[in-house]
């Protein structure tokens, strides 16, 4: 498509010039949001942290499978010795209760299992989604009516559930979170492609969309050239979102002991082993807990933020800061100029019904 054009008035003249593209004001109004820039540095810190983890244990001097039996104290059960949960120059983070491995090396190496599996149901989820989604909105009426009635069954089904039976069934050998990814990705991808077919049907309709069908363009030519460019906002706004529902999915499987396997660290397999450890080693539990808030959250602001500088009429759900005292200044300004030009307006009229009046 051409280049937009705008037209501003210049010293009474029209001047045209052209206007930003789509990826500068995407970004332009995604800076304007501070809590979205905020989260997007926490998500960033935990992608580097995570990518970083076989360096950042090394300088720590340590790894997540090696016990360290001599920084447990046996007689109380396990508990770690020492201050803090062990806390020393050796163990940033101390170690954990009864087997003694290092908890800061299972922090960062869970952060990998966590982020990887979420990142990866939600590319098996935009994948599967969308191409149901486009099939479903350019196929014919049976096809349609066929697809979208697989897709209610597959959204009526219970994630939790049928993560479970499925996870019980494959065999311990497959590697446990690329099979934990799958899982998810295979299950929760109906609302995925509801969403796609019903911006597609309203895409099909426009005028560029016609003028191709006119021109003698293929269904699936269309739907590569015309269709999918215009599915692009919505779909990384509804990925955005749901990279912090996986990962809540990831953490509940894993704690209910099906998901991620020992001795692979995740989150979720962490605060399995530390439900009974918030006594006597609180660090154990309050650790991965608050990475998972943290992660969650932020990747939650940040999907907001997307959505909202992707579609800029739609409000934001969030408001945090001061965006309220800035729409309100911005409102107040605007009420004033008109007020201004109100005015001026109305002494013109009346210096000019003076004028006449003397002329008479």
């Amino acid at each position: 498509m051409s280049e937009a054009l705008v037209v501003s008035q210049a010293a009474g003249t029209d001047v045209t010039v052209p206007a930003a593209s789509g990826a500068r004001q995407f970004w332009r109004r995604l800076r304007a949001q501070r809590a979205a820039l905020v989260a997007a540095a926490v998500v960033a810190l935990l992608v580097l942290v995570a990518l970083a983890a076989p360096l950042l244990t090394a300088i720590e001097g340590q790894d997540p499978f090696t016990y360290h039996p001599s920084l447990i104290d046996s007689a109380r059960g396990g508990v770690p010795t020492g201050s803090f949960g062990g806390i020393t120059g050796d163990h940033w983070l101390g170690v954990e209760p009864q087997t003694g491995r290092d908890l800061f090396a299972r922090l960062v190496y869970g952060a990998r299992v966590s982020l990887g599996v979420a990142l990866g149901a939600t590319v098996v989820q935009v994948l599967i989604g969308v191409v149901v989604g486009v099939a479903a909105a350019l196929g014919s009426r049976w096809v349609d009516q066929l697809l979208s009635r697989f897709t209610e069954i597959i959204i009526a089904m219970p994630l939790m559930i049928m993560s479970l039976a499925l996870l019980a069934i494959v065999p311990s050998s497959f590697p446990r979170p690329l099979l934990v990814a799958l899982v998810i990705g295979l299950i929760a991808w109906g609302n995925t492609a509801k969403i796609v077919r019903a911006q597609t049907l309203t895409l099909k309709e426009l005028d560029y969309v016609s003028a191709a069908r006119l021109s003698g363009w293929g269904t699936w030519r269309i739907a590569r050239r015309e269709l999918l460019p215009g599915l692009a906002a919505p779909v990384i706004t509804y990925a955005a979102l749901l990279v912090p529902m996986n990962i809540t999915v990831e953490a509940a499987l894993s704690f209910l002991g099906v998901g991620v396997k020992p001795p692979t660290p995740s989150w979720g397999q962490m605060l399995t082993a530390a439900d009974v450890w918030y006594q006597a080693a609180p660090q154990y539990l309050l650790l991965p807990a608050g990475a998972l808030f943290v992660t969650v959250l932020s990747l939650t602001v940040l999907g907001d933020g997307i959505r909202t500088a992707l579609d800029p009429r739609a409000a934001s759900r969030l408001r945090i800061g001061t965006g309220r005292k800035r729409e309100a200044k911005a409102d107040a300004g605007t009420k004033g100029a008109s007020g201004k030009g109100d005015a001026g307006t109305k002494g013109a009229t009346t210096k000019s019904t003076d004028s006449k009046e003397a002329t008479s």
